[in-house]
């Protein structure tokens, strides 16, 4: 036995904080929906409603097109455990015609179907997320080990805008991984090469170029009005100063670093989690640190981690999953580990704390480069290197 409430009582209970549970499939669900629903098609019910809804005792409204297929799921979830559920008789058709508000649908081209056909079968990404990924944008500062392969995924899942500030041109020694290029663009600017192949692979993608370095007198420009940051960089110094710009301006970033067979990767979402600095409080003896144009990288490795942040980065644009804040991620690609350690907030921390947002809120924040305040920053040329350390351990560069 279930019992059943029609559209006007639900709305009543959805107000007064009853989930609403939508069992119809993703294209009925594209095309409007119960603002607030939760989606779970009815065959993946039994498997998803644990996660989406871990208590039981939650007042819980199952809705389908006309109330059928609801009521076979609210029978199931009666004999989940699920003490408090109801069928709303008449489904979403009842819904509408008492007048009660539908979230309107977002719509795609049917070229954007097909193209992004197998996310639109994600219920957590779905036609929503694609037309919110298709409204993102991501700033990679860096086209190469990290930024290239990061790019492709990042323009393949339909990021609308894409910008790439490098200053370096292709030379041969940068195709053995960065991917983005090819041998018949040696010579040619970076950005130039990314961004042909960047609209060569999507032309939903708007790609903006940023030929120059990153420095201290325009990172606040260059980062301005995006969404999440790419770190591609190469040292140490235009890590701090990017780090500072963007939890001054509250954007994430998602940050790795490799090293011959090693890897490195941490997300820091400002004041959710600990910043770069938190991190690393002070860089490395150069002997600690050399670039991959001394120590040397296996090309597969900055593939792997630059994927592993382009995860990152559509983790943060679609507010889905679990991103690495506060916990940093290790790679040993010689056994195929993975590690992890977590992270915590510096309470002193020169750019995150409370007291450094405080002064921040105050304008008398002072940038603290352990490298002096008018020390110049810039991405490293060629094929970049200084990488990361923890612990005595070199960690690596893009």
């Amino acid at each position: 036995m279930i019992r059943e409430i029609g559209a006007v009582d639900a709305s009543a209970r959805r107000d007064a904080g009853a989930t609403i549970v939508d069992v119809r499939e993703q294209v009925e669900w594209d095309a409007g929906h119960i603002p607030g629903a939760v989606f779970i098609p009815l065959g993946q019910l039994g498997n998803e409603i644990t996660g989406a809804i871990p208590d039981r005792t939650t007042e819980i409204v199952v809705q389908c097109r006309s109330g059928a297929r609801s009521a076979r799921g609210t029978e199931l979830l009666q004999q989940l455990g699920y003490t408090n559920v109801v069928n709303l008789a008449g489904g979403i058709l009842d819904w509408q015609a008492k007048g009660l508000p539908l979230e309107a649908p977002q719509t795609l081209t049917p070229a954007q179907q097909s193209r992004y056909s197998r996310h639109l079968l994600i219920p957590e990404v779905g036609t929503k997320g694609q037309a919110k990924l298709l409204d993102s944008k991501v700033l990679m500062i860096g086209a190469g080990g990290l930024g290239a392969p990061a790019a492709l995924y990042l323009a393949a899942a339909g990021v609308g805008t894409i910008g790439i500030v490098d200053f370096d041109v292709v030379e041969a020694s940068n195709l053995q991984r960065q991917v983005i290029h090819n041998t018949e663009r040696l010579g040619v600017k970076k950005v130039e090469s990314a961004a042909t192949t960047i609209r060569a692979l999507n032309p939903d993608v708007r790609v903006i170029t940023y030929d120059e370095m990153l420095v201290a007198d325009n990172v606040e420009r260059l980062i301005a009005g995006y969404d999440v940051i790419l770190d591609g960089t190469d040292t140490f110094e235009t890590r701090y100063l990017l780090n500072d710009a963007a939890v001054a301006a509250g954007i994430p970033v998602a940050h790795a670093s490799v090293f011959r067979f090693e890897g490195q990767l941490s997300t820091f979402v400002p004041y959710e989690g600990p910043c770069y600095r938190c991190l690393y409080p002070t860089p490395p003896p150069p002997e600690l640190a050399p670039g991959c144009s001394v120590a040397g990288v296996l090309g597969v490795v900055p593939g792997i981690m630059g994927m592993l942040q382009a995860n990152e980065v559509l983790k943060l644009l679609l507010g889905i999953g679990e991103p690495l804040v506060g916990r940093l991620l290790l790679f040993d690609a010689l056994d195929a580990s993975f590690s992890e350690l977590r992270l915590s907030r510096d309470p002193n921390c020169p750019t995150c704390s409370d007291t450094a947002r405080a002064a921040r809120e105050r304008g008398e924040w002072v940038a603290p480069s352990p490298f002096g305040a008018d020390a110049p920053f810039a991405l490293g040329a060629g094929v970049g290197g200084a990488p990361g350390y923890l612990g005595g351990q070199i960690g690596g560069a893009r």
